[in-house]
Parts: structure tokens; sequence; C-alpha cells
């Protein structure tokens, strides 16, 4: 959900036992984290700067620990409550699930007069915080160099940031690597005997891989299998339907992947397991007589209980992942008044599949956010881009023997002064203009909420907010609180708008058609390998939609009316796929 999101999610929801995951690759947001919270709890904040040896994983270790030690306060005191309404020990258990066969004992205990104290005991025994998990976009690994320029080995932000978080005390968490396979980073955690099986099915510390696809899974899986590296969760994303950055995946849709990873789950395990167990053996590590658990999880888009219950049920999925909701319950997420206010009145044509990542990925955003803003005043004074000083993003070696990111001033000068001199139409010099000119710095931009939340330091004195939610967020519009989420998720109450809300496989179709309609809007500039690459995603899509055909009688308990509502609409939008094809002919 962005970085100042979820930072300190753990110290809000952990005690609840919700787990939650904080992005560690911004170190300078961490290190403003630490400040904060050490000066809250009236302890000693000693700065870990830049001058350090390994100061960047220095960081990251000491904030995780010390959310570590904050949650695990939280719970002893949280089971010393008193059974009583508003407590935290009622909170706890009466936002557990409604099938909880812990909650229902619990409800029998306030029904009893809470008087039951062997009873209350057995409670206070079951209680356990969520996990602290962490996040690392693989991407995101530019090198770091000492002061004569040289690049000095294993400091690239992600690799500090994954050993700040293998040295941590953490227990019972995860790292969650999404973006894709970085051999680097990948080959760094053979190093790390954090990530080794403490016993059968055992971890302190689990790799979990964020997947769009089937074929992603086993390619990852096997890569680190081969390194005695066990993957305990392959996490499936819907590739358009989510927050931040947005992978469209050749227009194969969710439903078809997760029956996928359900026909071909075994194997999968077999298969790792097959490679991994060698590995281990030659490493002189323990073997098992059979694989570890693996985890299959689903997030993206996901808006109502039913929808989730079905991706449980009918897929077998371990668990399905809600994110961008909570951006509306500030008793879970940082997010500034303004920013909130803006994400409540959110619309479908107010969150944008924008080009604005310096990355050249894809990114769902938030129109009209304080950085768009900054971002039009520098363009319009003829001095677009934005000062660099994270530098997380840079990556482009068109001009500069350095890399440089594509969203700082630097950069757009150097390529609008380019575009000058090739003496394009006026028509092209627009949109090319528009395209350089329209990328954004995310590094300080989706950090900065926090720092008007708790008001420490802004990074570098720049105070515009950028955020980004999954288009789910345009059927959300009531700030609640944590109770309230989760009493929508577990499908106790009803949050969402009155707007009326597609099924999320219907929107993710859309978004994917409305993507694959971008890709051909210019047909007679379109050169063979795109007219075949478009001809493929919408015969991928079609093909999803004979999928959803079969599937939508079997979709739906309550309302009988709701299969033929599904059926009608993907054959509305079947018959406008095929309009498209024809063209491409």
């Amino acid at each position: 959900m962005g970085l100042a999101y979820t930072i300190d999610s753990p110290v809000k929801v952990a005690r609840y036992g919700i787990a939650s995951t904080i992005s560690i690759v911004e170190d300078k947001l961490v290190e403003l984290m630490r400040l904060h919270y050490y000066r809250e709890r009236k302890d000693t904040y000693t700065p870990i700067t830049p001058r350090e040896d390994d100061y960047r994983a220095k960081r990251i270790t000491d904030y995780l620990n010390l959310v570590n030690k904050m949650v695990q306060e939280q719970i002893e005191q949280l089971k010393a409550s008193a059974f009583e309404t508003g407590s935290e020990i009622s909170k706890y258990f009466e936002m557990l699930p409604t099938s909880s066969s812990v909650r229902q004992l619990y409800q029998q205990i306030i029904q009893a007069g809470g008087e039951v104290k062997t009873l209350q005991d057995f409670l206070r025994s079951q209680i356990v915080p969520g996990a602290i998990d962490v996040n690392i976009m693989t991407k995101l690994d530019k090198d770091n160099s000492n002061k004569e320029g040289e690049v000095i080995a294993e400091t690239s932000d992600a690799l500090a940031a994954l050993r700040g978080y293998a040295k941590s005390d953490l227990t019972n968490s995860s790292i969650i690597f999404s973006a894709g396979l970085n051999p680097r980073l990948f080959n760094y955690l053979e190093k790390l005997p954090a990530f080794n099986a403490t016993g059968f099915g055992k971890f302190d510390k689990r790799i979990v891989i964020k997947v769009s696809d089937y074929r992603s899974a086993i390619i990852q899986g096997k890569y680190l299998a081969k390194k005695g590296l066990w993957v305990s969760e392959f996490r499936i994303e819907s590739g358009l339907n989510c927050g931040g950055h947005a992978f469209a995946s050749d227009g194969f849709l969710l439903g078809p992947i997760l029956e996928e990873f359900k026909t071909k789950k075994e194997e999968l395990i077999q298969t790792l397991f097959q490679l991994y167990n060698p590995a281990v053996q030659t490493k002189g590590g323990e073997t098992f007589d059979q694989p570890h658990p693996i985890n299959i999880t689903v997030q993206g888009g996901i808006g109502t209980a039913e929808e989730a219950d079905f991706l449980i049920e009918h897929y077998g999925v371990t668990s399905a992942g809600w994110g961008t909701p909570f951006l509306l319950c500030p008793e879970a997420t940082t997010v500034d008044n303004v920013t909130l206010n803006q994400l409540s009145l959110a619309k479908e044509e107010d969150v944008i599949l924008s080009k604005f990542s310096p990355l050249g990925v894809r990114f769902n955003y938030l129109k009209g956010s304080s950085a768009e803003k900054e971002k039009q005043r520098r363009i319009d004074k003829g001095s677009p881009g934005s000062p660099c000083t994270e530098k997380h993003l840079v990556s482009n070696t068109e001009f500069t023997k350095e890399p440089i990111c594509t969203a700082s001033h630097k950069y757009q000068k150097l390529k609008i002064n380019q575009l000058k001199e090739q003496n394009l139409p006026e028509a092209e010099y627009i949109a090319r203009y528009n395209e350089v000119v329209g990328k954004e710095c995310l590094c300080v931009g989706l950090s900065n909420s926090a720092s008007m939340k708790y008001g420490v330091p802004f990074i570098k004195n720049r105070t515009d907010v950028n955020i980004c939610p999954g288009p789910n967020i345009a059927y959300f519009h009531k700030i609640v609180s944590l109770k309230e989420m989760t009493d929508h998720i577990y499908g106790r109450t009803n949050i969402l708008s009155t707007t009326k809300r597609p099924h999320m496989f219907i929107k993710e179709l859309d978004l994917n058609i409305d993507y694959v309609k971008e890709q051909i809007s210019n047909l007679n500039k379109m050169d063979g390998k795109q007219t075949k690459d478009a001809t493929k995603y919408i015969v991928n899509l079609i093909e999803g939609i004979e999928y959803y055909k079969v599937l939508s009688l079997s979709m739906f308990k309550e309302n009988i009316s709701e299969p033929f509502t599904f059926l009608n609409t993907i054959l509305e939008r079947e018959n406008d796929l095929k309009k498209l094809q024809s063209k491409l002919v």
C-alpha cells in the first residue's frame, strides 16, 4: 500500500491477532519512525546516521525490534485486562471470525456474566499476536558506494534491508518478496541462517513470494529450493486490480490462475521438495521425510465476505487478503487527514492506471494528491521533475554514467532537450513531453503521510503526498473503526457505499479490457509483434470468460438472480472483446 501507510501497522493491530506488513526499503522513513516511537515511549533515542557502517540494516533491525517489543508489551496488557464491554481483551475476541470456536466460547462466557475463571484463563492462553511481516520490492535494489565512488559489497538497498530483517529478533514472521525474481537478492538469502528450517514446518522467518501466475511460482520456488530455501507461501495477486504497482498478466484472469494452482498444488510442492532436500543435505542441514507445508493465498480487489469465502472454499486457498479498504481505517493504517478525506470521496474515475512510476511499471494512483499538484506546479514554472534525494528508484543511464531517476529534474531536463532537438510534429512532441514530465517521485511522496500524522521531520523538507490504492477504494467511502472493518470482512456488517460495486472478477475483467483497448488505440501505428501480443491478450481474456461461464452457477449462495446477472455481464464483455479482436485481423 506504499511506504508510510503500513509502516507501523503492527503497533496498531498485531495485539488483536491481525497480521500486517511493513515495507522496509526506505530507511530514512524507518529512522523517523524510530525517533517517533522512542520519544513516545520516553526512551532514549540514539540516531543511527549514515556515518555508521551498515547503517541501513542497523536502522531496520532496531526498528523491527522496537515494534516487536511494543507488541509484546501490548499483548501482556491485553491479557491482563478484564472481560468487560470495551476492554482490549473483549475487543480481541469480538473481532475474530464468527466461525471461530474461541470467539464462540468467549460469547458464552459473556452471556454467563464473565465470571467463569477457568474458561477465562483458557481464553487468555489462546491469545496470540498477529505476525509482524516485512516486504521488499525486489526491483528496488540500488547499489551504494563509498566516498570514492566504489560500490560497497552487499550494501545495495534490498540486500541491506534483507540483512536488517534477518538480524531482527522477530519470530513467526515472513519476508514478502514482490515484483519478480532478483538473482542477487535471492542468492544472498542463502547466506542468512535466519531463513533455515528449525524443525518440520517451523521457521523463525518464512519466505513468501508474491506471484501473478503458476509459472512465476514454479520458477521462483525452484530457484530457491536449489539453494535449500523453502517458500512457505505463494501469494497470488490480481495483476491490475490491486494497489501500487500493477503488472498486466497477458490477459490471464484471477479465477483461471487460482484454478491452476488448485489443480497443481501437490505437483508444485513435490517438485520443490525434490530440489530442496538434496540442497539442504549438501549444506549439512536437517533434511525431512516430507515437504514443509506451502500456503497458497490470494489478494487483490476483494470487497465482500462472500467473495473472500468463495475464494477460500472453492479454490482451497489458506486465506484471502484485504489491503485497500484498510486505508480508510485509521486504527490500522497511517494516512494523513487530507489524504484520508480524499480516499473517502474517491470515485471510479479518480483511481487511474498511471504511467507515473519511475520504474516504468504501471501504477494505480489516486488523482488530486498534493504530490500531483506539486508536480504540476513545477511543470507550470518550466522546471519539471523532482529533487532526487533518496535515489531508491534510480535506473536510467540514457544520459549519464551513473543511474538517475526518470522522475528527477536532472533526467527530465535532459530528456526534454533531446525531444526539442528531434523536431517532432507538435502532437507527437506534446504526447512524449507529457509522458516525460508525468513521472513522479514516489520515495518521498509515499513516506510523507507518516510525517504529517506524527509531526516528525519531513524528508528533505518536502511535504507532498501521493497514494496508490487499488481500484476497490471507489466502493468504500466510510472512515471506519477496526471493529467495523473486521465485521465487514466476516460478513457481520456492510460498510460498502451505496454505489453499485461489480463482482471482483468482473472488475478485474473490465480493467484488463480497458488496458488492451489502450494498447490498440493507435492501430495504424502497431507493428506485427504488438498486434500479435494484443491478439493473444484478447484470446486469453475470452478463454477466461469461458471459464467463468462454467463457474458462475456455483459462485453465489444467497440471491438466485446473481448468477444470471454475472453471466449476462461477462457475455456482454465477451461480445466487446470479439469486436476488438475483429479490428486486429
